[in-house]
């Protein structure tokens, strides 16, 4: 229920800021900036912007508690308060500017960017990762046993809708090179459509394994799968509703469990560069 309440939310909070920001600029146009629609652009723009460059700027992380922009949200709900009392339109404005403004940040940053993820202690280094299946981008099986022989770096992310996971893929196909002279393979792994993984794999075109977790079958015996974990709306665009919290493994020639990043934020991902430094100190090379 949890979880169902969150792809809710968010598809119902960029609705919202969407909105706000098209009814603010109206009303900076007809009122001007000493109106309370300024107190609303300064609460409610700077969250439209975080979340238009997610999407354009391949934005890979953030900060966990975006402080800034919780300022903003805040001055602008005062500036609302005070330019717009006693105005026609003072009531939207502190709907838009408290409640788009600083109640949606505040709930967006501190409960659902948050997975509130149990400990899986068989996923901690020294662990010996768990055997279970996947499907290629054909549609052919997988199974985990096949990475054995020689260091795996796996890559577990929500689906191509996710703008952090697509640029997180991007951040390390750029490391591509560094990772195949350490002899590690790559395995990206989704829950998403086959075709859709396809696309991917087309248009990275680098020497990953794009693999297919059908029905979450993976995720749920790794224990992170994130069941109506997909913003709502995204059925439309065939994505199940069910999707994986973004994780990260890393296992030795054996299997054995080396690294492991359980990030508790989606926003919040390590650097290709930590995975590099894994395997190098693990004396790890092809």
């Amino acid at each position: 229920m949890n979880n169902l309440l969150k792809s809710v939310f968010i598809s119902s909070y960029v609705t919202l800021l969407v909105v706000a920001t098209i009814h603010s600029v109206v009303g900076l146009w007809e009122l001007g900036i000493n109106s309370g629609w300024t107190g609303v652009a300064v609460a409610v723009w700077p969250m439209m912007f975080f979340f238009v460059r997610l999407f354009l700027a391949d934005v890979v992380r953030t900060s966990p508690n975006l402080i800034a922009f919780q300022a903003l949200s805040g001055v602008g709900a005062l500036l609302a308060v005070v330019l717009g009392w006693g105005g026609a339109s003072f009531i939207w404005q502190l709907v838009y500017a408290l409640g788009v403004g600083v109640m949606g940040i505040g709930v967006y940053v501190y409960w659902y960017s948050r997975f509130q993820r149990s400990e899986a202690e068989f996923l901690k280094p020294g662990e010996a990762l768990p055997g279970f299946q996947l499907e290629d981008e054909s549609g052919n099986t997988v199974l985990s046993e096949s990475l054995l022989g020689q260091p795996a770096l796996l890559i577990f992310y929500r689906g191509n809708w996710c703008p952090l996971c697509m640029a997180q893929i991007k951040e390390v196909a750029g490391q591509y090179q560094a990772l195949a002279e350490l002899g590690a393979t790559v395995a990206l792994i989704s829950p998403q459509p086959h075709e859709n993984t396809r696309g991917l794999a087309e248009k990275f075109n680098v020497p990953f394994k794009f693999l297919v977790d059908k029905n979450n079958h993976a995720a749920k015996i790794l224990g992170i799968s994130a069941e109506n974990g997909t913003p709502k709306g995204m059925e439309v665009l065939g994505y199940d509703s069910d999707t994986v919290m973004p994780t990260v493994l890393i296992t030795d020639k054996k299997g054995t469990i080396i690294f492991a990043d359980l990030t508790d934020n989606y926003r919040v991902r390590p650097e290709p560069e930590t995975f590099i430094n894994v395997l190098k100190a693990h004396g790890i090379a092809s």
